[in-house]
């Protein structure tokens, strides 16, 4: 105890331990992978929000507009000739058809750029007719007046020949008539891309007797937009 100064520091200290780091492992973030997770997020906000941005101005403008589908309707038929030709296929017609076109909508115009109107009889296309191209106004109704008139071949089966015949025996045909249009819609100053709807109208028009022509029941066609 002599060799002691008296002053007492207490234990030794241990050499401090090491520390080994695995890769892979732990809390830290590889640079690549934390970018490339930065980005998905930003491009998923980015996205939802655009979303966002597009529902809220679709519900807007519908509210601001409210548009209603546009109405077709065959009012009138006068048929003064169908005969179907058995030795060479040939379908002779003269059919006169009245349309009306209602546009109910308050703030939607429609320019009706083309119109192709065909004649349809059991699937098969009789004859064809470009119609004058016009513009609709707000609240509108406008008239159609679509003529077939001359001959075509027609190739009919045996079933639609039979059909042919008890239709000309009861002197009432079942016709078809598809309209194929190009359209633009009119909001505003703001005018829309060309449209393609096609509408098909079913009707049933009797034979015209004696010089004296019959009135069919108005008849609602399908939109297809």
């Amino acid at each position: 105890m002599s060799n002691l100064n008296g002053a007492y520091y207490g234990p030794s200290i241990p050499p401090p331990s090491k520390s080994y780091h695995r890769h892979g492992r732990g809390s830290s973030c590889n640079p690549c992978s934390c970018l490339f997770g930065c980005l998905c997020n930003c491009i998923f906000r980015v996205i939802f929000t655009i979303l966002i941005v597009l529902g809220v101005i679709a519900l807007v403008l519908w509210l601001v507009l409210r548009p209603n589908k546009v109405n077709f309707y065959v009012t009138d038929a006068t048929l003064t000739q169908f005969d179907y030709s058995t030795t060479n296929n040939t379908l002779y017609y003269d059919l006169a058809l009245n349309m009306t076109i209602r546009n109910p909508n308050k703030r939607i115009g429609i320019y009706y750029d083309s119109i192709e109107a065909r004649g349809m009889y059991q699937g098969q296309r009789f004859a064809s007719q470009n119609l004058e191209r016009f513009y609709q106004g707000h609240k509108n109704t406008s008239y159609l007046h679509p003529v077939f008139k001359g001959q075509n071949l027609v190739l009919l089966g045996d079933r639609e020949k039979t059909n042919y015949n008890n239709e000309k025996n009861l002197g009432i045909y079942e016709m078809e008539m598809k309209l194929y249009m190009r359209i633009r819609l009119k909001i505003g100053w703001i005018k829309t891309h060309k449209i393609k709807p096609k509408i098909e109208c079913d009707f049933k028009v009797p034979m015209e007797a004696n010089g004296r022509s019959v009135n069919i029941e108005e008849t609602r066609c399908h939109l297809d937009w």
